[in-house]
């Protein structure tokens, strides 16, 4: 999945797949490393690599031109009673109209057995954005452009610990400069934390029960994850609070390939959040139809549910409905002001083995938001 966490490239719309000139192939190779008895462990790897250069166009960038590419692995030892899920690793870069650019490298690692994940994300951006306040109710007359330029770290190793059961640590660092913006206007008004520009670094824990049978698009399972990061100065962080995620899917098989897929997702801060770590409604992954960070506050919770069914050959369809809201405390007005999203959208299967997809998605929001988005895997 290509997942952008702390990216500001919410999504994109595939407006021309340039020549479609798709470098996709696949190699075998055998890797032998030495086990501790001194005797030897097998390791398979198979290599699926997709390249292409993009045409593209978004809610949040107008028109970009740039390249993505994908590349899957499958770490499997001898021994044949571990399963062990698809690696994957992907890498996009774009320039926009509007002179933003986004480079980032992201993935996830299944060392055999699954004894250990890797979940990594390297990237830069140099983002024009929109901001239309803090809060639950920013009417659209409040937008105002500012500009930044940002620099983010996540690395969260796993290890299991029993059956489908993994307890992690995670660390993020991001470090924000330049940030640019009309004085005296909202932003300026708002004493948004971090406007001057700041770094944060924080270390926390994670713990995860995960049964899906697929990395990209599962078919039946759950995954059940809590966690948090401390953000302190002695970690280096210029601002010191307390990140708490909460994120629950399950994923039904109603008939033959017809999947019901379902999340919850709560994102809740505690101490002196800066601007870039707010939680956001909005993006490619959740609450499509949303400016990325068309509302902003210190907590959020997403509900969201996707039909996702075969129509033929490669390609499949999707409907998808969600519900959420920001807050700056957890309190009763919760429901007040609620947001909701809707919409569909077309996939087709570049590595059907692997169900990795390309997914154009089209979805509408509460008054005039809407939009599409080009991805790589599902949403969720």
């Amino acid at each position: 999945m290509l997942l952008l966490k702390k990216t500001p490239f919410g999504g994109f719309l595939l407006s021309a797949l340039l020549s479609c000139s798709f470098s996709l192939h696949a190699q075998k190779d055998t890797i032998v490393v030495p086990h501790a008895q001194s005797d030897t462990i097998g390791i398979k790897v198979r290599h699926n690599t997709l390249v292409f250069p993009i045409i593209a166009r978004s809610i949040e960038t107008g028109w970009s031109f740039g390249a993505a590419g994908s590349k899957t692995f499958h770490l499997k030892s001898r021994d044949t009673t571990t399963l062990t899920r698809t690696s994957n690793m992907q890498a996009l870069a774009l320039y926009t109209v509007h002179q933003q650019f986004v480079a980032a490298i992201n993935g996830s690692i299944y060392f055999p057995g699954e004894k250990f994940i890797l979940n990594q994300q390297l990237s830069y951006s140099s983002f024009p954005d929109e901001f239309w306040g803090l809060g639950k109710v920013a009417p659209d007359s409040n937008k105002e452009d500012y500009k930044f330029k940002q620099y983010y770290v996540y690395l969260h190793p796993q290890r299991r610990v029993g059956n489908n059961l993994f307890v992690g640590v995670v660390y993020q660092f991001q470090r924000v400069l330049d940030v640019k913006y009309q004085a005296g206007g909202l932003f300026d008004k708002e004493n948004v934390l971090g406007r001057y520009g700041y770094s944060i670094s924080g270390l926390g824990l994670s713990f995860t029960y995960d049964t899906r049978n697929n990395a990209f698009a599962p078919d039946r399972g759950s995954m059940f994850q809590f966690y948090f990061d401390h953000f302190a100065p002695y970690f280096g962080s210029d601002y010191h609070y307390t990140n708490y995620v909460i994120d629950l899917r399950k994923f039904i098989r109603l008939y033959a390939q017809q999947v019901l897929a379902l999340q919850f997702y709560g994102f809740f801060n505690a101490g002196e959040v800066p601007l870039r770590s707010l939680a956001t409604i909005g993006g490619s992954n959740s609450m499509r139809g949303y400016y990325a960070g068309r509302f902003r506050d210190k907590n959020e919770t997403v509900l969201q549910a996707e039909y996702r069914f075969p129509l033929f050959w490669r390609f499949g369809a999707v409907a998808f409905g969600d519900l959420g809201n920001v807050s700056g405390e957890l309190s009763n007005d919760y429901l007040y002001h609620l947001k909701y999203s809707y919409g569909s959208g077309l996939r087709f299967g570049l590595d059907k083995t692997e169900r990795l997809n390309l997914r154009l998605d089209y979805g509408i929001g509460r008054g005039h938001s809407q939009g599409f988005y080009f991805q790589l895997g599902e949403a969720f």
